[in-house]
């Protein structure tokens, strides 16, 4: 009899701590959201397919290899990949014009697939426009440009979401994880607006129709895919409280994850030894994971075409030349900073665009192959490993 109470107490016990266990991975107070239990290594990866039909190459240990094949025995996890609405100028900006349209859905599936056939998971990021979007430009899609009506648009937004996921679905790419919207600091659709286009500019004051076209796309990801996590993303962390407080506060609740791009090159009021501080608050305040969806630094101020760089004119981060192993240990340090807060993940933004005969709007080339993880004549840096580093 008294051994039987002690195996029933034991029980008892067992199965209380596998309740609080439980609590604490679902996220409720006292613990942490579950998805925080994985660290995601992604790389976006959007030029790949086009540099490479225009003669661009990836070489490993002297070897020419596939470069998603690369990315992942380096040890990335996850590949981003940006949508745009209908991009017919990428092919019209070669002479003659290109006989495909890229960062359309065609050359996504093929992004999604390659990534999945070397096991690793993807993030779809939904533009919503013909062309870049970033804090500065949200160009409205030119299909969407008559739309007058808040619900007409939000239901435009909601069928496209829908028609892609779904396409993706049925041929099982269907990504881990979708963005509804770039780096939407002010909103989207409201560049170059048509005045009876509905205000989308919330720092306009236009939350609410941000607010009900942002749902509009969420619904569209959850009635295709249960699964699939919603990310909502800003450039700068400094906007993260502002931009997450008011689109919360207009009714916009049912995301999964904070996402936020974090040059720190650019982003200088939250400075990188401030990092974890930022991530473990937003993290406290949301009760989310948190990932940084977007960061890069250089590896040299040299250039391998005429294609102006973005990176490279700036100061140096002090500690963090502008070398491969200050590239290295700059991004060594922005992961250690979101595994010591908890953090889920940072992606390098286009780690892979190197030069070649590409063409997009202002050169031929590339204005960032002086911050991929590849030198100027396509073979692997030693900064590739800070994937498959040691973290405390």
């Amino acid at each position: 009899m008294k051994e039987h109470q002690i195996i029933m107490t034991t029980l008892v016990l067992t199965l209380v701590l596998g309740l609080i266990a439980c609590r604490d991975d679902r996220g409720e107070p006292g613990g942490n959201p579950s998805e925080d239990r994985e660290f995601h290594f992604g790389v976006d990866l959007s030029y790949v397919n086009q540099i490479l039909d225009h003669g661009g190459l990836y070489r490993d240990e002297g070897e020419e290899r596939d470069p998603y094949r690369i990315f992942r025995d380096h040890g990335a996890t996850l590949v981003r990949v940006r949508l745009w609405h209908s991009p017919d100028w990428t092919r019209t900006v070669y002479d003659p014009p290109a006989a495909q349209r890229y960062h359309d859905l065609a050359d996504v599936e093929k992004t999604i697939a390659r990534a999945k056939q070397n096991g690793m998971e993807v993030l779809l990021d939904f533009h919503y426009s013909d062309t870049w979007a970033d804090p500065g430009r949200q160009e409205i899609p030119a299909a969407w440009k008559d739309i007058t009506s808040v619900v007409t648009l939000k239901d435009s937004v909601y069928q496209y979401t829908l028609k892609v996921l779904t396409a993706l679905d049925e041929k099982g790419l269907m990504p881990e994880f979708v963005q509804t919207g770039n780096e939407i600091n002010c909103g989207m659709l409201y560049t170059d607006a048509p005045p009876q286009f509905p205000a989308c500019n919330a720092c306009n004051g236009a939350w609410s129709n941000l607010a009900e076209v942002l749902n509009g796309a969420i619904a569209a990801v959850r009635d295709v895919s249960a699964e699939t996590k919603v990310i909502l993303h800003v450039a700068d962390p400094k906007n993260v409280e502002w931009w997450f407080d008011n689109i919360k506060s207009h009714g916009v609740t049912d995301f999964d994850v904070i996402g936020f791009s974090y040059y720190p090159l650019w982003h200088t009021t939250v400075p990188l030894e401030q990092l974890d501080d930022q991530v473990r608050l937003f993290r406290q305040r949301y009760n989310k994971p948190v990932m940084i969806l977007e960061t890069a630094y250089p590896w040299t101020t040299a250039s391998a075409d005429t294609y102006t760089n973005i990176f490279g004119g700036q100061t140096p981060i002090a500690g963090y030349p502008f070398t491969k192993e200050g590239q290295l240990d700059m991004m060594k340090a922005i992961t250690q900073n979101l595994k010591d807060s908890g953090g889920s993940g940072v992606i390098y933004w286009e780690p892979a665009w190197i030069t070649s005969d590409m063409r997009d709007l202002w050169g031929t080339g590339s204005a960032w192959e002086n911050c991929t993880f590849f030198d100027f004549d396509g073979n692997t840096i030693s900064s590739i490993g800070y994937m498959k580093a040691e973290y405390d």
